[in-house]
């Protein structure tokens, strides 16, 4: 059992030491997986990599910890934890979006783009990063696996052998769901 898991399972028993220690040790692939989403995003941003990953801390920190009354979140290993943090940025990057929509409509906020582009599509404003969210929500409802793929790989940075292994299937198989998924989503844009 690594020190990962160990800190992990110590973590989900509410141990906010353990919690924070896990947080530091995956910095590192946190910050990889931040700048990955940030580099496709390009000047659509204001948060940057390390923006991306300290709004993502205290997501995954809260999931982590046990709250009074709350129930922490159980990862069994460092992939499950990655796995999660990637949906916890996309859930960050979507909520931006929004915001901003939000903000268009009256609002004093200062103007906040971002860009989620799905597959190798080129970056695209807000609207279009909704559509992206939406359908990949539609695929989530078709096949739960499809998304958690596009969720691992492309919101996380996750390699193919560590989404098998997470998810608990062969790499060609995850090779086969990437390939459904993206064939998916760009007719999903297209209409």
């Amino acid at each position: 059992m690594s020190d990962i898991t160990v800190l992990l399972r110590a973590a989900g028993l509410g141990d906010a030491a353990a919690a924070e220690a896990v947080v530091a040790l995956l910095y590192a692939d946190l910050q990889k997986m931040a700048r990955s989403r940030m580099k496709q995003a390009g000047h659509l941003t204001l948060l940057d990599a390390t923006g991306l990953v300290h709004e993502s801390y205290l997501r995954l920190f809260a999931r982590l910890h046990k709250s009074e009354g709350g129930q922490a979140q159980d990862f069994p290993d460092r992939k499950h934890f990655l796995a999660y943090a990637s949906r916890v940025m996309h859930t960050i990057v979507i909520d931006m979006v929004r915001s901003r929509q939000a903000a268009r409509h009256g609002g004093e906020f200062a103007h906040v783009t971002l860009n989620t582009a799905v597959a190798d599509l080129p970056p695209q404003g807000d609207d279009e990063i909704l559509r992206v969210h939406e359908a990949l929500a539609e695929l989530a409802q078709m096949d739960a696996r499809l998304a958690a793929v596009v969720e691992m790989r492309y919101f996380g940075g996750l390699l193919e052998a560590e989404i098998a292994e997470t998810l608990g299937v062969t790499e060609r198989t995850v090779q086969r769901d990437w390939q459904k998924a993206r064939l998916f989503l760009s007719m999903a844009l297209k209409t």
